[in-house]
């Protein structure tokens, strides 16, 4: 079979509507994800007993578990169990979000842990109270110690969006299926998801370098 790049073109329009959504959900679910995975990652870090515990009983139970369980488990068990019925992109970005947050706190709870211990120390006997400490001088040392892996973990969360054919989300991957239903050219729309995929990869990734050389502490 000839390999026909007029199919692409042809079918461009519907993978770029995918391609915003699969944006939209990344995008909210990685800024959702990294709220909960700061708040998660520092109560594993400086929390008491109990605080710990229930960040570390999150962290194990996601990271436990499947995204495509965890994102079933909100659209189809949730409305069962509260009787709260939410939509297919709604539970989409929730389950990144979720997804995400576990794994970005053990990077935030190791990055802040690496930082030597001197640092909190002057920060706080120069009178600063421990949340300014945090933020102004551990924090800036800790986020640069994060990037890399917080930049392999947005890459990860980008692609998982795909897994979220299964409830009919009509993100990339789900609109590549549904032009292949009505075209039968596998081989151009499939090349044509992967090369889209590809890109949004090589940007994030090319930002996240930028990043890192901004940021660089020598």
């Amino acid at each position: 079979m000839d390999f026909d790049w007029s199919v692409i073109w042809s079918a461009m329009p519907e993978l770029m509507k995918g391609t915003r959504l699969t944006l939209y959900i990344a995008i909210l679910g990685l800024l959702g994800g990294l709220v909960l995975g700061l708040l998660a990652g520092l109560m594993r870090a400086y929390g008491n007993k109990l605080l710990s515990g229930i960040a570390l009983v999150y962290i194990e139970a996601i990271r436990g578990t499947p995204i495509v369980v965890q994102v079933m488990f909100l659209y189809f068990v949730l409305p069962l169990l509260a009787g709260l019925r939410i939509d297919p992109i709604t539970a989409s970005v929730l389950a990144i979000m979720v997804n995400s947050g576990a794994y970005i706190a053990e990077i935030v709870r190791g990055a802040f842990l690496s930082v030597p211990k001197g640092l909190s120390e002057a920060g706080q006997a120069m009178g600063m109270p421990m949340w300014r400490v945090l933020l102004f001088v551990v924090g800036p040392v800790a986020f640069r110690r994060a990037v890399p892996a917080l930049g392999n973990q947005f890459i990860v969360s980008l692609k998982d969006t795909s897994l979220f054919i299964v409830i009919g989300v009509g993100e990339l991957t789900r609109q590549g299926q549904e032009i292949i239903a009505t075209n039968f050219r596998a081989v151009e729309i499939w090349t044509a998801v992967a090369l889209i995929y590809l890109a949004l990869v090589g940007v994030l990734t090319f930002g996240l370098r930028q990043l890192e050389k901004r940021m660089r502490i020598l």
